[in-house]
């Protein structure tokens, strides 16, 4: 029986990769990471003699290849965040992921994951890509809510986009918040939740008195230009709109084809309760 290393990182999405590789019949041997994945992959692995987990921290490069060596597995995916500001914490990395750190040029979320990458590729392991089994979950063309962006908040999005691709392109980040086409927030290392709330926080701190332009925000999630989908793929779920909703976001546009959408119909329903428009555009 065909066999899947599951490098697992935090939230839902590894749980929902694998539940769609077990459906599709295949074993799955998961990497758990100490430091982000959910401690319920235990009991889903004690649920389902097609699956096990191996928990280890994130420096253990090394004994990462060996567990899947030593399970047979010649294909894996990434699925759910590795914080990227985790390559600050105090983890100390094994002699070679210390060795792969070092030899970087610039330690950015492609640098680093594609490295990774390269190194199980010359052990015999392939890293396939992260949408692989959750091809339905990938953002369809067009208006996804009740309710279509209005005039302005168009504009917003095609300036949201224009900065998105650049800061997308340096892989900085993939969120701009933006409200009147000005740029209120960039995600960097925070992620995307962070950046809303910033966004948000800078808009209460205003005074009360009306403003001449709009405070509604816009808030844009673009692919990168040369988006490698085996990791760092957009994703969005219902806590995306949730924190919208806090930050006084009114509108969310998302990448087409590159963007994967968890629970699609708690999104649109929790986003057409809140009268947030959502669109999906296709570069």
């Amino acid at each position: 029986m065909d066999r899947l290393g599951l490098i697992a990182g935090n939230g839902r999405f590894p749980f929902l990769l694998l539940e769609a590789a077990r459906a599709s019949g295949v074993e799955v041997v998961v990497a758990a990471i100490k430091e982000e994945t959910d401690e319920e992959m235990n009991a889903r692995a004690a649920a389902d003699a097609g699956v096990r987990v191996h928990w280890l921290s994130l420096g253990e490069l090394s004994r990462l290849i060996e567990t899947f060596h030593a399970e047979g597995v010649t294909r894996a995916v990434m699925a759910g965040q590795v914080r990227h500001r985790q390559i600050f914490s105090s983890i100390r990395p094994d002699w070679r992921l210390a060795k792969l750190l070092m030899s970087l040029r610039t330690r950015n979320t492609d640098m680093l994951l594609g490295a990774v990458a390269k190194v199980l590729g010359d052990e015999g392991i392939e890293l396939i890509s992260s949408t692989m089994y959750l091809e339905p979950l990938l953002a369809e063309t067009g208006v996804l809510t009740e309710r279509a962006p209005d005039e302005e908040e168009l504009k917003d999005i095609a300036y949201g986009r224009e900065v998105g691709k650049v800061i997308a392109g340096y892989d900085l980040g993939q969120t701009v918040v933006v409200a009147a086409q000005a740029c209120v927030a960039v995600e960097a290392m925070e992620g995307t939740d962070a950046t809303m709330e910033r966004a948000g926080a800078l808009m209460r701190s205003l005074e009360d008195e009306a403003s001449t332009l709009s405070r509604r925000l816009t808030v844009v999630k673009v692919a990168k230009p040369k988006q490698d989908m085996r990791f760092d793929v957009p994703v969005i779920g219902v806590r995306t709109i949730e924190v919208m909703e806090a930050a006084g976001a009114t509108c969310l546009a998302i990448e087409a084809k590159r963007t994967l959408i968890f629970d699609r119909d708690g999104v649109v329903a929790r986003a057409n309760a809140a009268g947030i428009a959502m669109v999906a555009i296709e570069s």
